[in-house]
C-alpha cells in the first residue's frame, strides 16, 4: 500500500514539473499531474528505455521526458478544440 502512494506522490510531481518546464498545465490538477506522471514514464520508458536515477517505481529521465512530450500533444489536441 505505501509503495502505491509513493508511486502517485512521485507521479504528481513528474507531472508538476514537465508542466513547469512546457509551462502548460493539464486538466485536473493533481489528478492530472499523477496520470501526467504515470502515462510519461510509460511513453519514456518505451522511447528511451530505462535508465538514470529510479525512485518510486519510476526511471525520473525517461518519464520526465514522456510527460513533457504527453503535455505538448494535450495542449495541441486542446487547442485544436478550442478553436
Amino acid at each position: 500500500m505505501l509503495s502505491f502512494i509513493w508511486s502517485l506522490i512521485i507521479g504528481g510531481i513528474i507531472g508538476w514539473i514537465a508542466g513547469l518546464i512546457v509551462s502548460k498545465d493539464l486538466p485536473g490538477g493533481i489528478i492530472g499531474n499523477i496520470l501526467a506522471g504515470f502515462i510519461g514514464a510509460w511513453i519514456g520508458s518505451s522511447l528511451f528505455g530505462q535508465w538514470g536515477p529510479e525512485m518510486g517505481g519510476f526511471f525520473i529521465i525517461p518519464a520526465l521526458i514522456g510527460a513533457i512530450i504527453l503535455i505538448i500533444i494535450v495542449s495541441f489536441i486542446m487547442r485544436m478544440f478550442r478553436k
